[in-house]
């Protein structure tokens, strides 16, 4: 936020995410409430719910979206348009970029904004299926509390063994 003189960041999400639809555990409303409760503390950042599930229908209005590698590639794919024409509509519509590298990613291409000095060392290899897998350190404490209470995005049982094995 600093970097870019914003001073309200939106952490948007889709009541029904594309490539999401079978993701029941854990409900939405928990999603939500613990996404609200990571940024609670922190001026700025807002949690907020969309309907829209097109990035660049999510982006309207905004001046710039921030994503990583992985979703810009994602987000390329012509299956989420139906055709080449209503794909290029709809990244046209996309308002400023800033693309964070992901492990395992390639790079956005040219002309899309890169940002990896913006990111502190090793960050780029954090991810949800890490922490779905039990590395709930990479979760915010409200996440890790929430997955440790009610099993969500994690299988607990595997997460006190990686604790036992120095794991956090």
């Amino acid at each position: 936020m600093q970097h870019l003189a914003l001073e309200r960041l939106d952490l948007t999400v889709s009541r029904a995410p594309l490539a999401k639809e079978d993701v029941s555990h854990p409900r939405f409303d928990h999603q939500v409430d613990v996404l609200r409760q990571s940024v609670v503390d922190r001026p700025g950042l807002e949690a907020v719910v969309t309907e829209k599930r097109l990035l660049a229908d999510i982006g309207d209005g905004y001046d710039i979206m921030i994503l990583g590698a992985d979703k810009w590639h994602q987000i390329q794919e012509l299956h989420w348009y139906g055709t080449i024409a209503d794909r290029h509509q709809a990244l046209s519509r996309l308002p400023r970029l800033l693309v964070f590298p992901r492990a395992g990613s390639p790079p956005a291409p040219q002309g899309v904004a890169m940002a990896p000095e913006l990111l502190p060392a090793g960050i780029a290899d954090v991810s949800s299926t890490r922490a779905r897998a039990g590395e709930l350190d990479l979760m915010t404490p409200a996440a890790r509390a929430f997955a440790y209470r009610s099993g969500a995005w994690v299988d607990v049982a595997r997460y006190d063994r990686w604790v036992a094995d120095g794991g956090c």
